[in-house]
């Protein structure tokens, strides 16, 4: 991996995409399914779909010495995901995944495990320095060890990286300190209804309206864009001054497993290919359904998606 790469502006041409790492930050773990397991954590799922769509992905976690890692590895290979995933001392991370009678998905997360183990390396250091766009979540922080790694990620990223944080809340696995932070920190925040009232009541305005406590949060943490994903009701991005809205397409739900991740991978990769906020939000509200008819996180996307 190489040093010394120009850096990453918004809207570059497609020449200059495999120049700079799309990174999923954070958790990789098995998806337990009552019909069987499936590779996934919202980072890898990011950086998958976003590779799907021409970008330099590369998944950065940590796994077991066990089967389970090895079982990962290979899975990754066979997708053509490319990946950063030191061997520690704790098990490869799973989740119990229960679906109700849509397909939308309850988990248990089993705790000490990899995930919550990433060292940063130095390899890891060197894909930091050369990032054009990362992901990441609220769950990889719930043990210090993967917390500081990723602060230390973040601020070793060129100063114009697209800083994505894709809040992910899960269980009781955050706090507001640790939702500050990466406020702080990220340039684009992705967030859905449900988990913008938790916000609200825990950042003390719960009786704004959804679109109000978007406005607030874009102006208080500086951001450049705020990405609004309300299920069946449809979608928005906020933007300095402007918002998008995007209705949700009705369609055959198998589960919906990874479609926020999809969404995420699919809207980075069209903003850094150069398409209008309007532009990579209908694409991606188009691949996020389509991932929500098939099984898993990680489904091929058809070739007409890929634009």
């Amino acid at each position: 991996m190489t040093n010394g790469l120009t850096p990453l502006n918004i809207g570059i041409m497609n020449a200059d995409l495999n120049k700079k790492y799309c990174v999923g930050l954070g958790e990789i773990l098995f998806d337990v399914f009552p019909t069987g397991s499936k590779l996934g954590g919202a980072p890898a799922n990011f950086a998958y779909h976003a590779g799907q769509h021409g970008l330099h992905s590369v998944a950065v976690s940590a796994i077991g010495n066990d089967a389970l890692g090895d079982e990962a590895l290979r899975q990754l290979d066979e997708k053509k995901l490319k990946y950063v995933l030191p061997k520690v001392g704790f098990p490869t991370g799973t989740v119990q995944v229960s679906l109700d009678a849509e397909g939308v998905p309850t988990y248990d997360i089993k705790k000490g495990v990899a995930w919550d183990n990433i060292p940063f390396t130095d390899e890891i250091k060197e894909i930091a320095c050369n990032t054009g766009a990362v992901c990441w979540g609220s769950l990889a922080q719930r043990n210090a060890v993967s917390r500081k790694m990723i602060y230390d990620f973040l601020d070793h990223t060129p100063s114009d990286c697209l800083k994505i944080f894709d809040i992910n809340l899960r269980q009781n696995f955050y706090n507001k300190d640790i939702i500050c932070e990466s406020l702080k920190r990220c340039n684009v925040l992705k967030i859905n209804d449900e988990e913008l009232i938790t916000i609200g009541r825990l950042f003390g305005y719960p009786g704004l309206d959804i679109e109000n406590k978007c406005w607030l949060i874009l102006g208080k943490y500086s951001l450049d864009m705020l990405v609004l994903t309300c299920g069946v009701n449809g979608s928005y991005v906020f933007t300095p001054g402007k918002v998008s809205f995007q209705e949700t397409p009705k369609v055959e739900v198998a589960d919906t497993v990874g479609a926020g991740d999809s969404f995420t991978g699919t809207f980075c990769a069209s903003i850094l290919k150069g398409k209008s906020v309007a532009e990579a939000h209908k694409l991606a509200v188009q691949v996020s359904a389509y991932v929500c008819t098939q099984h898993g996180a990680m489904p091929e996307i058809p070739e007409d998606m890929r634009k």
